[in-house]
């Protein structure tokens, strides 16, 4: 099945690449002061390549949005309510005991099905909510004179650092938990593969 068209395949690389650079370099921003080049990178050139991914980055999610409203890519990110919570439940089994018995996944990738409901709730959380708190307090603290001053007495500036390193730290772990779900195709390679000829490779294949 023909189900990762060039434009969300070009996105997903880009959006990889970047998000790399941005967790190397805002782990050497966090762990480095500014007299100290020794943590992976120096604190200078972590800032100036932090900042470059974060602009690609936002670019990135603005061609993201744009294509899932002009193109039928867009219907995958919907969440239908009936069903909802018992669909979470069935795929959550799938995951912690039935795919370590050899059962047949209860959600299977179709032309109308890319996503299984607990990728479509993560990747909707993801992609809808974190990224867009990522990039709005990332925003605020490259220029800090657009913050709010102050929130209940504490500084809108480290409201919106811990804002921005919670993000940050949510879709790190989902990057990594993405990766190793993307190893439970019918084969290991078979799901990277698609992501580089656009052709899904069923279970059963």
């Amino acid at each position: 099945m023909y189900l990762y068209p060039k434009w969300i395949r070009a996105w997903h690389v880009l959006n990889a690449a970047m998000f790399l650079i941005l967790i190397v370099t805002g782990l050497s921003m966090q762990y480095t002061d500014k007299g100290n080049a020794s943590y992976v990178v120096g604190f200078a050139k972590a800032v100036r390549w932090h900042n470059f991914a974060a602009v690609i980055l936002i670019l990135s999610y603005i061609l993201f949005v744009t294509g899932n409203l002009l193109t039928n890519n867009g219907r995958y990110y919907r969440i239908e309510r009936k069903g909802f919570l018992s669909n979470l439940k069935k795929q959550f089994k799938y995951y912690s005991i039935g795919m370590f018995r050899g059962e047949k996944h209860p959600f299977p990738v179709t032309e109308e099905r890319k996503f299984n409901p607990l990728q479509k709730i993560t990747y909707v959380l993801a992609m809808y909510v974190a990224v867009p708190l990522l990039i709005i307090s990332g925003i605020g603290l490259l220029l800090p004179e657009i913050t709010i001053t102050t929130v209940f007495g504490i500084s809108g500036l480290i409201l919106t650092d811990i804002l921005h390193i919670t993000m940050g730290f949510c879709l790190s772990i989902f990057m990594i938990i993405h990766i190793y779900t993307c190893t439970l195709g019918s084969k290991p390679t078979s799901l990277f593969r698609g992501i580089i000829t656009g052709y899904h490779v069923s279970e059963d294949e």
